[in-house]
């Protein structure tokens, strides 16, 4: 028997004005866990698409040959009825579902009358989540599920199909550390079960961590591909942007200037558990021409902290925002704007972007106001000043007009960071801007955070990575339990002070 369970040769893949896929060879053996990496469109997504039935046979050139044979996949069932299960980072289940008609969502199980056996439904499903170590009760619905459990039921789905070759695009992006190397776990264990593993991750440690075998793709090319103890961290990176990262984090120097915002006993309520506090006298300065870092476990409010000084968030508000000595109220993102805030989300895709709109709509869509005269949107002005955000953050589309959602994750990102800076604000919020996105673009994007800084812009910026806070940051406020909890300036800050604060230390 071949020693590969999947053979894709010669792949070729065209978009209207740009080549995706450009003759692209990749196997995986059987039982391996192979890892797939690359910038964001270096062609990954747009490859396992291909793999899985996504871009039907017929829309691009080259073969697959699973198991020996070669295929032509049509839709996504074709692929499934072979054994091959894809687990997207944006999860599709269906909320108002519960985990069981989850599991077997199109493929339940049937009496001999032809209706579903709903013993045998619950027995097989709780037999599942047993095997990915979840201790669910098959009815709980999805809806009261963390991402991380929701991402295990993908896997019970993909089980229960009988997949023997399992693509993972980004698992762990929005999971805690704990999940995460609980998911890693439950992939070993899969890979003893005989289950091949196509593994997508922008995180290197967990790619050299999990992975058996590497392939890095550039430009819609394969590059290399090598067994994970023959290439070293630096190389992998050096071959994914087609040079060497000598500085992944570029600190400048900053000169902190007056304060341009203050935030003063800052508490508000939960509006899910209106007597819970989720923020409580919260308390600190932004100067203008500095990053402060706002570092903390998840659950700590950092997210919350940052919406609810815009007005998306919480109830039961008090405390006072200045901005330039001036007391405001935000009640909205609107608001905001008005005030010179900029709030770049953590989940681009659902609030930052209109993604079946162009780059031109998405960058302007928050400075329409500005745009106008009269009462009409002055379209030349539009154009002018979305090509310059294009030009000078180096956002890669081959046009204004196309949509954002046919993007790579760095360049939407790019786009949300135009939106905000064509408001022109002197406060800049950066939750998570890295999730996602792969070791170039994010370099691209710490320069433009250092370039915002030169102008005199204030960022606050969060992140789940401490290598990324401890890296760029000019201050980092530690946050626990709602709460401020320490201030460091980053000259004294390790990761071991930061996590000492953040887990309990006083």
């Amino acid at each position: 028997m071949d020693s590969y369970i999947l053979k894709m040769e010669h792949i070729t893949k065209t978009f209207p004005g740009v080549k995706a896929l450009d003759d692209v060879t990749f196997q995986v053996k059987r039982g391996e866990i192979h890892a797939l990496v690359g910038e964001n469109g270096a062609g990954k997504s747009t490859l396992m698409k291909v793999l899985s039935g996504i871009y039907t046979a017929n829309t691009y050139e080259g073969d697959i040959i699973l198991n020996g044979e070669k295929q032509e996949f049509h839709a996504i069932k074709d692929s499934e009825k072979k054994g091959i299960a894809i687990i997207y980072q944006e999860l599709a289940l269906c909320k108002n579902m519960n985990v069981a008609e989850s599991i077997f969502l199109g493929s339940e199980i049937k009496n001999k009358y032809g209706l579903i056996d709903w013993d045998a439904t619950y027995w097989k499903c709780a037999e599942y989540l047993e095997k990915v170590k979840l201790t669910l009760n098959p009815e709980t619905e999805i809806v009261n599920l963390g991402v991380g459990q929701q991402q295990l039921i993908e896997i019970c789905k993909a089980i229960s199909k009988d997949a023997r070759l399992l693509i993972l695009d980004e698992p762990t992006a929005a999971l805690t550390d704990s999940e995460s190397a609980n998911l890693l776990e439950i992939l070993r264990e899969l890979k003893e079960q005989g289950v091949s593993c196509i593994y997508i991750s922008h995180k290197l440690d967990e790619v050299f961590e999990i992975a058996d075998t590497i392939t890095v793709l550039r430009d819609g090319r394969t590059v290399v591909t090598k067994p994970k103890d023959e290439i070293s961290k630096n190389e992998l990176i050096a071959y994914m942007v087609g040079r060497e990262l000598t500085q992944m984090y570029p600190r400048e120097e900053h000169t902190a200037k007056e304060i341009v915002m203050e935030v003063k006993d800052w508490t508000t309520f939960r509006p899910d558990l209106p007597d819970k506090k989720a923020l409580d006298q919260v308390s600190f300065q932004v100067r203008r021409g500095e990053i402060l870092g706002i570092a903390g476990l998840m659950g700590a409010g950092r997210t919350e902290l940052m919406m609810s000084l815009i007005g998306e968030y919480g109830v039961r508000t008090s405390g006072e925002v200045l901005i330039e000595g001036k007391r405001v109220e935000m009640k909205s993102a609107q608001d905001a704007v008005r005030c010179g805030v900029g709030y770049v989300s953590e989940d681009r895709k659902r609030y930052g972007l209109v993604l079946l709109q162009d780059v031109k709509y998405n960058v302007g869509m928050s400075s329409f106001q500005s745009l106008s005269h009269y009462g009409l949107i002055n379209d030349n002005e539009w154009i002018q000043r979305t090509n310059q955000y294009v030009e000078s953050l180096n956002i890669k589309t081959p046009t204004i007009e196309q949509q954002v959602t046919n993007l790579s994750g760095g360049n939407q990102q790019k786009v949300v960071l135009a939106k905000w800076l064509m408001t022109q604000p002197r406060i800049l919020i950066l939750d998570e801007p890295t999730r996602g996105i792969d070791v170039g673009a994010k370099v691209e994007i710490y320069h433009i955070m250092n370039e915002l800084v030169k102008q005199g812009v204030g960022i606050i910026m969060i992140s789940s990575e401490l290598p990324e806070v401890l890296g760029v940051s000019d201050r980092i406020l530690v946050m626990r339990e709602g709460q401020l909890v320490k201030e460091l300036n980053w000259k004294e800050a390790t990761q071991e002070k930061v996590m000492y604060y953040a887990t309990g230390g006083n």
